[in-house]
């Protein structure tokens, strides 16, 4: 077995020889591209020979294919943060991942400034119960140190069979010391949409992440919603949404676009320069929206917010997003591995980069957390407060033939605790006033 391999590792090295020979030699109409394919394929030599080296000296024989599946992911994390290597396995766990569910804890990961970096634990998903928060930094999983690990390999020791604990040492600002979480894996079923009423006339919509069904699952949600009520305005809420698959993030812009640019791609090759731009049809009928957006927002999830800031759709609250701003396509390769490759960058409609700089909000609120403190009684004292007050019974006949609309318990819960979803509502609320009283021009 062992002389197959080593045959094999002198085959590679005389082909990459000859090929080095033919391409540096003759004549090139562009001295430019003869240089840099030369020294292309010179390093390639170099490369060839230390595969060799370790295959005749190497203290143990070592599978040639692992070599050199470590030194391609090696390569390809050099790039970029989001640019990486999957085996066939991996590329397997993948398509699963983005066509349903995985057995895993429920987090988006990146490497951000070296350092592995939660970019929002999903919504209902054992990392999200336990508390991970956006942008806590993993230091180790287990007992292993993530220092100079790819994402491809932290998915693989995060990921395990549902019941097993993972054990992620986690570095937070304004923590002191490393805090550590011990969180059982369970099947993570990717639902991406979920909506509900708040008010008989505003409703609810939150995206999660965006799938293969993602688009379709929002027109049905929306349609369920406006079966329910006459819907005046919509709060949509992308805050700890990772992103996903961009047509997803696109087909969902059109749903609330009439027309305009949604997006455009720029890359080096000139099939990487698209424009998408919206159909006629606003499943809303204009009505207002707010989106909700935060630093856990990011890649598609700010491509919806950027479409819609800058076709004046909706108004942005919340904090400034992720800022990925960068394409990534899946090229599967012959023997059933795959990479992902950044092939281009995205410019929202007015043709701004948010790369690294994310979308900021029009009006821009921190998320503050409700305070475990007993609420403060209203000790003001009213007409309703005397004792033998006269009931007001032509209010009480308005309500009765006022059309009963439930509100889920989902939406007080949430109007309670969520400061940016009570002044989304505010702002959806004055935007009925005013144009009820018409002091808002439409144009």
């Amino acid at each position: 077995m062992f002389g197959i391999k080593k045959k094999y590792i002198v085959i590679l090295f005389l082909i990459v020889l000859f090929v080095t020979g033919a391409l540096c030699s003759g004549d090139a109409t562009n001295a430019d591209t003869k240089r840099t394919t030369c020294t292309t394929y010179k390093s390639i030599e170099v490369f060839a020979e230390v595969l060799r080296q370790i295959n005749n000296n190497y203290v143990e024989p070592e599978d040639p294919q692992k070599l050199i599946y470590s030194a391609i992911k090696g390569m390809v994390s050099s790039l970029d943060p989001h640019s990486s290597f999957m085996t066939k396995d991996e590329f397997q766990e993948l398509k699963t991942e983005t066509n349903g569910s995985f057995t895993g804890i429920g987090i988006e990961i990146t490497i951000k400034d070296n350092v592995l970096t939660v970019v929002s634990p999903i919504e209902g998903t054992p990392a999200y119960k336990a508390g991970i928060k956006a942008g806590d930094k993993i230091i180790k999983v287990g007992d292993i140190f993530t220092k100079n690990m790819t994402i491809m390999e932290a998915v693989k020791h995060i990921r395990g069979p549902k019941g097993t604990k993972v054990k992620l040492t986690i570095v937070r600002k304004g923590e002191k010391k490393p805090l550590e979480f011990s969180i059982k894996r369970d099947v993570i079923p990717l639902v991406s949409v979920r909506q509900f009423l708040l008010s008989p006339s505003i409703g609810y919509v939150r995206i999660s992440n965006f799938q293969s069904r993602t688009a379709k699952d929002l027109v049905s949600g929306l349609k369920n919603l406006q079966e329910k009520a006459k819907i005046k305005g919509l709060i949509l809420d992308l805050r700890n949404n990772p992103g996903g698959l961009l047509n997803q993030a696109v087909q969902v812009s059109d749903i609330f676009l009439d027309s305009g640019v949604i997006l455009t791609t720029k890359g080096r090759q000139k099939a990487e320069d698209i424009k998408f731009t919206a159909h006629k049809g606003d499943i809303l009928d204009h009505y207002p929206m707010v989106v909700l957006v935060n630093s856990g927002t990011a890649s598609a999830a700010e491509i919806v917010a950027g479409a819609l800031q800058d076709n004046r759709r909706a108004i942005i609250l919340g904090t400034r997003t992720f800022g990925k701003g960068s394409v990534q396509v899946i090229l599967p390769l012959s023997d059933g591995s795959a990479l992902r490759l950044t092939t281009a960058r995205y410019y929202t409609p007015s043709g701004k980069s948010i790369q690294s700089c994310g979308i900021i909000p029009d009006i821009e609120m921190d998320y503050i957390p409700l305070e475990t403190k007993a609420e403060k009684k209203d000790h003001f004292l009213r007409e309703e407060n005397l004792k033998g007050h006269m009931p007001q019974e032509s209010a009480r006949s308005r309500m009765k033939n006022r059309k009963h609309v439930k509100i889920d318990k989902r939406a007080k819960a949430l109007l309670k605790q969520d400061n940016q979803v009570r002044s989304a509502m505010q702002l959806l609320k004055a935007w009925t006033l005013f144009s009820r009283n018409n002091l808002i021009s439409e144009n």
